[in-house]
């Protein structure tokens, strides 16, 4: 079970022919096919490029960033060097600092064993040591077929990484796979989750996002079997001076494929940034396919910028349908009204707004005890937020 292999970059009598769609970009092992990102390219123009560029020195990285794997005890865990299958077989890095990682990195391997069905979560704890260090990450989870599991990685601590997240759900197999970023405030992290899905198997996969500097994480779900499934669902609140990104990535290439992207933020503070690209590919191949993505985002103040592309490609008529919706908005002040009239206080209506606005894709989690944490951490980002807003316009 591979990726469907991605097109080299065209060119026509000797010039360069720039990346027209999303099913284009390069892919390659090798870090030197991939020139250092100024900026200016398409999947780096919205990133804060000086603070990535030590992620694209072509070196190994320090050991910093541990990585510990907790779960039931039919989960088998161990390491793979680069080249080591299965390993490779469904991620091939398609940017630079991608290659270096799946290069230097030693990946942690886990595998839920055919037939499984786990009663309990496995954990993955992703632990930095310091923002002045610089590691290399790579996670090789797997789900063989007709297996169910779900895989929280959660991520902690302060860090400069890059991180290659490598999924193989197996025919059959439904795998619910939830990443957590609650990095310390100057944290810097890149990251591409890809995923190979195979006939009849599902994967659901969540990306929350609430910690650090700069973190951009770009989920790719490859749907290469016949009647294979994939939900993509996103949740994050920039604050302050951070930067949030994320470029989903859908490619139906096998047929009566199913896929449902959903992906809501807020933004608060001077300088919150967030960015979201939602490309979706139906392949010829892939009949009676039915997909779609969404992306919302809620400003919550001034000074804060939000970038929503929705982007769907189409090769075949036989379709069952497909769609895609993106809204950006700010913080309507007729709801804080009227929960104000209703003897609410300000602060207390602010925080209520946007729980509701979210609340849909934390519901969505699976685990009640990671959903109750991800309330809990909403609440405190949305409390220091908000007190800080309203302290600065009181002045």
């Amino acid at each position: 079970m591979t990726i469907t292999e991605t097109p080299r970059l065209p060119e026509s009598a000797g010039k360069f022919v720039p990346v027209q769609t999303r099913s284009e970009r390069p892919a390659s092992f090798a870090p030197e096919d991939f020139p250092q990102p100024t900026g200016r390219e398409v999947d780096w123009k919205y990133a804060p490029i000086k603070k990535l560029a030590p992620l694209f020195e072509d070196a190994a990285g320090d050991g910093s960033v541990t990585v510990e794997v907790a779960g039931p005890s039919e989960v088998r865990t161990g390491t793979l060097a680069p080249g080591e299958a299965p390993r490779g077989t469904g991620f091939t890095p398609e940017g630079r600092a991608e290659a270096i990682a799946s290069k230097y990195a030693t990946a942690t391997h886990i595998v839920i064993p055919a037939d499984a069905s786990l009663d309990a979560p496995v954990y993955v704890r992703v632990t930095g040591a310091g923002a002045q260090t610089r590691d290399l990450v790579h996670l090789v989870l797997q789900a063989e077929s007709n297996s169910t599991a779900t895989i929280v990685v959660e991520h902690s601590g302060s860090a400069l990484v890059s991180e290659n997240v490598e999924i193989l759900v197996e025919d059959g197999a439904n795998l619910d796979v939830i990443a957590i970023h609650e990095w310390d405030d100057d944290a810097v992290h890149t990251g591409a989750h890809q995923a190979a899905i195979g006939k009849d198997a599902t994967l659901k996969h969540t990306l929350v996002t609430f910690g650090g500097n700069v973190v951009r994480v770009n989920p790719s779900l490859h749907l290469n079997g016949a009647g294979a499934e994939g939900i993509a669902k996103g949740l994050y609140f920039s604050d302050a001076g951070q930067h949030f990104e994320h470029q989903v990535y859908i490619d139906h290439a096998g047929e009566r494929t199913t896929s449902d992207v959903n992906y809501k933020g807020a933004l608060q503070g001077d300088g919150a940034r967030a960015v979201w690209i939602g490309d979706v590919l139906i392949r010829p191949t892939a009949v009676g396919t039915q997909s779609y993505e969404q992306n919302r985002n809620l400003v919550l103040s001034n000074g804060a910028r939000a970038d929503s592309i929705p982007n769907l490609e189409i090769e075949t008529g036989d379709i069952a349908g497909a769609g895609h919706a993106s809204a950006t908005g700010r913080f309507e002040q007729e709801q804080l009204f009227y929960l104000m009239a209703r003897g609410i206080d300000e602060l207390t209506a602010r925080r209520l707004v946007v729980h509701g606005f979210l609340n849909e894709i934390v519901q969505s989690i699976s685990v009640p005890e990671v959903q109750e944490r991800m309330r809990e951490t909403l609440e405190r980002e949305l409390e220091a937020s908000t007190e800080a807003m309203m302290a600065a316009s009181a002045v």
